[in-house]
């Protein structure tokens, strides 16, 4: 049988104890899942021999510590409950497949979740078969698997485990003594004294296990250091031609920064005048500014007057418009009267000339009957007269009151009336 030592094989192959835990972040950055792979159940690698199991008993109550029945009844009660929690046979469980256990014990969540916290002691999120049950049987009092159970440590042999039963502190390395505890208490220890007692035909084949298992971390911890080396000695080179490359660029930009300064110092003599120019175009603006805003108050002066004014010439136009309407209206009334006035006048004017031109024709006509009377009584003197002279005996033609003369007379009077 080939034999394995901590010192060489295994030890040699782990450098650092902490690699192991690391491992699970490496997993995650890889796109890997961070959980371990499904595989046999840890539990059907664990068998209860009962002729074993009676004397392990008698040792262990001479001792004052349970026997072998109460954990074979405690390891098949734990089988169950990871059987339990885990219904995919994942090979593991996580915190929420803890919680399918609430009806299987007296516990709230908050409490399955109090007991996982508790049993995680490697805090990776999930726990393996046999975390399970040794937490548990640490949990409530009990130890599964003893570390002085099922070997003699009188007896030194040169196997796997012949290396745990030297002193821890005669290791040189101290991350050597820690992968040894961190084996020691993932239960490699117990496991392989429980196959050495119950098992020994299958203990080479575990050892075999072991030893490809160290090997390859051996051989995945040399690729990691060549690696390691390999981008230590990239990063000098890219440092170097980093500075080499960050040199000839400072030597290049020193030739062109003296041309640069000189030319900027062109540029600030240049902006320099501008901004005098600038500076006086300032002044000059705020002057003109100050002017126009004195302008404006002024201006917002004479407006405010103006609009005092004009409101005042407003209320005087008003008044005035309403003088003019009351004239207007005054106006129209007298022009009313004074056309009433005149149409009277007009109708009077009209009414006189009437009258007058009728009185006129009665005068003409009374003219006119007095030339006939008057051509008359001249004819009728002529004819007295001639009467006379041819008889002046004779009495007058007319006496004073004739009759005649009324005739004539009273008719041209009535009608002037």
């Amino acid at each position: 049988m080939e034999s394995l030592h901590p010192g060489t094989d295994v030890s040699i192959g782990i450098k650092k104890g902490r690699e192991s835990r690391g491992s699970t972040g490496r997993e995650r950055e890889a796109g890997s899942s961070p959980y371990p792979r499904k595989g046999p159940n840890i539990f059907d690698g664990i068998p209860v021999d009962q002729s074993a199991g009676a004397d392990d008993s008698q040792r262990f109550d001479q001792s004052g510590a349970p026997g072998m029945s109460f954990q074979q009844e405690m390891l098949e009660k734990a089988k169950e409950l990871f059987q339990l929690c885990d219904k995919e046979e994942k090979g593991f469980i996580t915190k929420r497949d803890m919680q399918r256990l609430q009806n299987e014990l007296p516990l709230t969540p908050e409490q399955l979740e109090d007991v996982f916290d508790n049993l995680d002691q490697d805090n990776n999120g999930y726990l393996t078969p046999l975390e399970f049950s040794m937490g548990l049987g640490k949990f409530i009092g009990v130890e599964v698997l003893s570390e002085n159970e099922g070997f003699d440590t009188s007896v030194h042999e040169d196997t796997f485990v012949s290396g745990w039963d030297n002193d821890l502190s005669m290791l040189d390395d101290e991350d050597e003594r820690r992968f040894c505890v961190m084996m020691q208490q993932h239960g490699v220890r117990e496991l392989w004294a429980r196959l050495r007692k119950d098992r020994p035909e299958l203990l080479a084949t575990f050892e075999k296990f072991l030893f490809k298992v160290s090997a390859h971390i051996q051989e995945v911890h040399l690729e990691k250091d060549s690696m390691e080396q390999e981008v230590r000695s990239l990063y000098e080179e890219m440092e170097h031609q980093i500075k080499t490359e960050k040199d000839r660029l400072l030597y290049q930009d020193s030739s062109r920064q003296i041309g640069k300064n000189v030319e900027l110092q062109k540029e600030l003599q240049i902006r320099e005048h501008e901004l005098e120019g600038i500076v006086g175009r300032q002044r000059q603006l705020e002057r003109q500014l100050h002017e126009l805003s004195y302008e404006q108050t002024e201006t917002r002066i004479q407006n405010e007057r103006l609009r005092h004014r004009n409101e005042d010439l407003l209320e005087q136009l008003e008044h005035t418009r309403h003088e003019l309407q009351t004239t207007q209206f005054h106006l129209g009334h007298l022009q009313d009267e004074a056309q009433r006035e005149r149409k009277r006048k007009d109708k009077d004017v009209l009414n006189v000339s009437k009258n007058m031109q009728k009185e006129k024709e009665s005068l003409l006509r009374q003219l006119e009957l007095l030339r006939e009377i008057n051509r008359k009584l001249r004819d009728e003197r002529d004819a007295h007269e001639a009467r006379k002279m041819t008889s002046p005996s004779k009495k007058p033609l007319l006496k004073k009151g004739s009759c005649c003369w009324t005739n004539f007379v009273e008719p041209c009077f009535n009608e002037n009336k």
